[in-house]
């Protein structure tokens, strides 16, 4: 079954003179409809074949994939109404979700550093291709050089592992190195999520990056570093066991001084960039506690901000859409003119704060009880992050949707059937899969 939706991929990007814009989004939400009812998550792990196969976490981030790539494609109909370039645009997208199903069912270390790197490309063709403003060009160039610089040490290490175990199937490997080949293979990944420190290259590549480009980088692209660190903990992680209390603290000092920053932001999406470095911040720390309770909050967690964070850039976009900018000082009172939005709005900024039903409180209660179980007074930093992501995301929704509509803007539409379409999509498996959440612990 796997193998036939990479088949359908290949066909799909091969055909695409024949087959439309709708064909191919119809075509992805089938696939993923069809992924979600016919596997059968369970503890085990379901080979697929060909050195490829797939547990808990693969399951869910696979599918996280194919539902986000339909999304874009949604989103992204003006690339289609304009004609620009849409063909290509419909071929970098099934591309990146080759390169995204293949390394999340590799059971090869090299294949997954291979196809971890190879999913950039095409990003970096979709910022550069289909951004907005000249500076595209420098976003590209730190979202690659960034990942590129980390990369070599991860490859060195990939060679070392692979000549010292005799085998680079990833659950016979056996890690003889210490910290330093720790850190080679764990810098890539890192970075990718971002952690605090190596996050710089997310906020500009956000900013200039496409509706389509921002919503892969949040829901799909962030969550490669977590899947990377899911498998490569289990044979490193002994060696650095005593040293990854200095990454859990980064990360949750760096979770705060972000909410901080977020506070300052004049830009929509340059504000929901950071908010997404200040939730990554606390799933590196569960994750570094090695505990199952912070495994599976980092899971759930990672896919509720996937939807989340994906539908909080469309609705940026969609204003930007109508109004050309994306400045908080000029985008007021949108509540007056496009009342509908104005609940899509208090919705998704409600779940970006971890409201109930969402995934995201269930994902942040398991990972700050895994955090404080390990060392109780961290919760100091944990208060200040959650009480900083409830105070910037009430700020961003009340400032777009409250006070006085800016003289120089004239909206006199609501919004589309796509559009509305396209965020209850994010919505309600955000905050429905919250009742079958129970299958997310399943692969420990």
């Amino acid at each position: 079954m796997m193998m036939g939706m990479i088949f359908m991929l290949l066909g799909l990007m091969l055909g695409l003179g024949y087959s439309g814009w709708w064909f191919t989004m119809y075509s992805l939400m089938m696939a993923s409809l069809l992924f979600m009812g016919v596997f059968h998550i369970g503890a085990g792990v379901s080979f697929v074949g060909y050195g490829l196969s797939m547990d808990g976490v693969s399951f869910w981030l696979v599918l996280l994939s194919f539902w986000i790539s339909f999304l874009m494609i949604l989103a992204s109909y003006s690339v289609s109404k304009h004609y620009n370039y849409d063909k290509e645009f419909l071929f970098f997208v099934l591309l990146l979700l080759f390169f995204l199903l293949v390394c999340f069912v590799s059971t090869n270390l090299f294949m997954l550093y291979l196809f971890f790197e190879s999913s950039l490309i095409p990003i970096v063709l979709l910022v550069i291709g289909w951004g907005y403003q000249p500076e595209r060009f420098n976003a590209a160039l730190y979202l690659l050089f960034y990942t590129l610089f980390v990369s070599l040490p991860m490859l060195l290490g990939i060679f070392y592992l692979g000549s010292t175990s005799n085998t680079l199937f990833m659950p016979l490997i056996e890690c003889s190195g210490g910290v330093y080949l720790s850190l080679c293979m764990l810098g890539a990944f890192l970075v990718s999520m971002p952690i605090f420190l190596a996050h710089f290259w997310l906020p500009s590549a956000h900013v200039e990056a496409p509706i389509s480009g921002s919503m892969v980088l949040a829901g799909v692209l962030l969550k490669l570093g977590g899947y990377g660190l899911y498998r490569v903990f289990p044979f490193i992680g002994e060696a650095f066991y005593w040293y990854g209390s200095f990454f859990l603290i980064i990360s949750l000092y760096g979770g705060v001084l972000v909410g901080l920053l977020c506070l300052f932001q004049s830009d929509i999406k340059s504000m929901i960039a950071y908010s997404s470095v200040s939730h990554m911040g606390l799933v590196i720390g569960g994750m570094f506690t090695m505990s199952c309770s912070g495994y599976c909050g980092a899971l759930i967690m990672m896919v509720g901000h996937g939807l989340c964070s994906s539908g909080l850039f469309c609705l940026a976009n969609i204003i930007y859409e109508r109004t050309h900018t994306r400045s908080l000082y000029l985008n007021k009172g949108l509540i007056t003119v496009m009342p509908t939005m104005g609940m899509f709005w208090f919705m998704f900024s409600a779940n970006n704060m971890s409201s109930p039903p969402s995934l995201n409180l269930l994902g942040e209660i398991m990972l700050i009880n895994s955090v404080v179980s390990w060392c109780t007074p961290v919760l100091l930093f944990i208060c200040l992050s959650s009480f900083l992501s409830c105070c910037f995301s009430i700020y961003l929704y009340s400032i777009v949707q409250h006070g006085q509509v800016s003289s120089g803007l004239y909206i006199l539409m609501g919004g589309y059937l796509r559009e509305y379409l396209l965020l209850l999509l994010h919505w309600i498996p955000l905050n429905m899969l919250f009742l079958f959440s129970d299958k997310m612990a399943f692969w420990i």
